[in-house]
């Protein structure tokens, strides 16, 4: 199989589908390689090491979706890239579908067999290629959060863990999966004091029994976060259901009832955002106020850590690449239930339940399109 490696064209983003590594695996199974000139380049990965590793290097984004049977990607196609899709190729990335209406129909009407990473799903229910991911995005939420509480960027001027005589400052996350978790281990790390909230007690208790002390769990319901965020300096959106658009827990109205200059992440942006005003924004204009609340919406945070971005995520997409290319995407979807769960537009039909949902559109199991 022909796999192509295009240059990402989102805004600020600079991380890599492959890793030259990665391109040296897929040669070794007999498939050739494409990649675009300079798409390594924002994680620390040189043309001539893809090179080395016995890859093709393409001047354009357009040479590399001509000549590939499978395109891999990080982020989601943009508009500039719809025309460069055919019918029957294949598309491996992160989409997340039910944000977007027009990337949906575009890809409908492209006849590309569209596999999204966040929707690929273990027979365990764990999301093995969000999860690397969402870990980043934990992380560094808690990160600019706290960088974005400085008074110089708009925030309330509040060092989140405090200092001895001051009281830290509080975090609420909105979500106890592995965003909301690593979110958690960094806040409860500088010092906060965090409080987060989920619908699944058996998540709270584990939380309740590994995290520091400085963390506290509480049931998630309207009463619960109503009270939580009005004490929040720092709120993280945290939600996800796979698939489907993230439900709105707080409110245009609930936000008057924030401190002025707090600040929130919404880590859920690209899923349509958990709460009601936020919409996505870039890491070159990463903020906008409403009400006197600081919102960070970054839709794509990890790609401001590209290096170690790229080797989190090839990591854990490299072995279902090497699948796909090795069977076609028939076979591997037959053998591998995490590649059929990820199958979310073939056929011109949609495949995923949830992006169906989101947006009235009929709904084809995958299994009547693969029998």
């Amino acid at each position: 199989m022909i796999i192509g490696v295009p240059k990402e064209i989102k805004a600020n983003e600079n991380r890599v589908a492959l890793q030259p590594v990665g391109a040296e695996m897929l040669i070794q199974h007999g498939h050739k390689v494409l990649v675009q000139e300079g798409a390594g380049q924002g994680s620390g990965f040189p043309d001539d090491e893809y090179v080395s590793a016995g890859a093709e290097i393409c001047r354009t984004a357009e040479e590399v979706f001509s000549r590939s049977e499978m395109i891999i990607k990080v982020k989601e196609p943009l508009s500039q890239e719809y025309a460069l899709i055919r019918k029957n190729q294949i598309l491996f990335t992160y989409f997340h579908f039910a944000a977007s209406e027009e990337l949906t129909q575009a890809m409908i009407k492209s006849g590309a067999v569209c596999i999204a990473y966040e929707t690929m799903e273990s027979p365990d229910g764990s999301l093995p290629l969000l999860i690397p991911m969402s870990e980043v995005a934990g992380r560094m939420a808690t990160q600019e959060g706290a960088k974005f509480l400085e008074k110089t960027y708009g925030g309330r001027g509040l060092l989140l863990g405090g200092v001895p005589g001051v009281a830290p400052g509080e975090v609420v996350i909105l979500g106890g999966g592995i965003v909301g978790t690593n979110a958690a281990k960094m806040a409860a790390g500088l010092g906060a004091h965090v409080t987060i909230l989920d619908i699944n007690l058996e998540r709270l208790r584990y939380l309740d029994d590994v995290m520091p002390a400085n963390v506290h769990t509480l049931m998630s319901n309207p009463a619960n976060i109503r009270w939580a965020i009005s004490k929040a300096d720092l709120l993280i959106g945290a939600v996800l259901i796979p698939g489907a658009k993230a439900p709105h827990l707080v409110t245009r109205e609930m936000l008057k009832m924030m401190k002025p200059g707090a600040v929130i992440v919404d880590v859920a942006v690209d899923q349509g955002g958990c709460i009601e005003t936020c919409k996505p924004t870039t890491h070159a204009e990463p903020t906008f106020t409403i009400d006197g609340v600081l919102h960070y919406c970054v839709a794509n945070m990890p790609g401001a850590v590209p290096n170690t971005s790229t080797i989190a995520l090839t990591n854990a997409t490299l072995p279902y690449a090497v699948t796909i290319a090795d069977k076609g995407y028939e076979q591997a979807a037959r053998d591998s239930v995490e590649i059929l769960t990820g199958i979310n537009i073939l056929n011109e039909k949609v495949t995923c339940k949830g992006v169906a949902d989101a947006f009235n559109l009929p709904y084809t199991p995958i299994a009547d399109l693969l029998s």
